[in-house]
C-alpha cells in the first residue's frame, strides 16, 4: 500500500508539472500517441518473442532471462497505454534491451559466449564436397 501511494504522488507531481509546461491540448495528444504505440507494441510483440527465442536458441540468455525480458516488454507496453507521464517514461524504458538486460542481469551475469558461428560450422563442414558435372562425348547409350 505504500507503495502504491508513493507512486501515486509521484505520478501527480510528474503530470502537473509536465501538463502545466506542455498544455493541455499536447497532453491529450501525448496521452493518445503514448496509447497507440503501447498497442502497436502489443500486436508486434511476436517479432520479440523470436528475437528471444533465437537467443535462447543461440545459448546467449537462459530460459530464465527469457522469461524476464519477455515480461518486460509486455508490462512496459501496457504501462504506455495507461495515461501518465510517469508510467510512459518507465514504460519507454522498459521496451529498450539495454535497460531489461540490466534489470535482469542485476545479480546473474552470464558469461557464457553465444554460439553465433552455428551456420559457419555447417558452411566449412560442407566445403570439402566437390560438385561435379559429368558430360559424355557420346550422344547413344551403351
Amino acid at each position: 500500500m505504500l507503495y502504491f501511494l508513493v507512486y501515486l504522488f509521484l505520478e501527480v507531481l510528474i503530470s502537473v508539472n509536465i501538463s502545466s509546461y506542455l498544455g493541455g491540448l499536447m497532453t491529450f495528444f501525448e496521452i493518445i500517441l503514448s496509447a497507440f504505440i503501447g498497442v502497436t507494441i502489443l500486436i508486434n510483440f511476436r517479432k520479440t518473442l523470436i528475437e528471444n527465442f533465437t537467443a535462447v536458441a543461440y545459448d546467449c540468455i537462459d530460459l530464465e532471462q527469457f522469461q524476464k525480458l519477455n515480461l518486460f516488454t509486455l508490462i512496459g507496453a501496457i504501462l504506455l497505454i495507461l495515461p501518465g507521464f510517469l508510467t510512459d517514461i518507465v514504460g519507454i524504458l522498459m521496451q529498450f534491451t539495454i535497460f531489461t538486460t540490466m534489470l535482469v542481469n542485476r545479480y546473474n551475469v552470464k558469461s557464457g559466449k553465444c554460439k553465433t558461428n552455428f551456420t559457419q560450422t555447417h558452411i566449412q563442414k560442407d566445403s570439402n564436397v566437390i560438385d561435379v558435372e559429368i558430360i559424355s562425348d557420346s550422344t547413344s547409350l551403351k
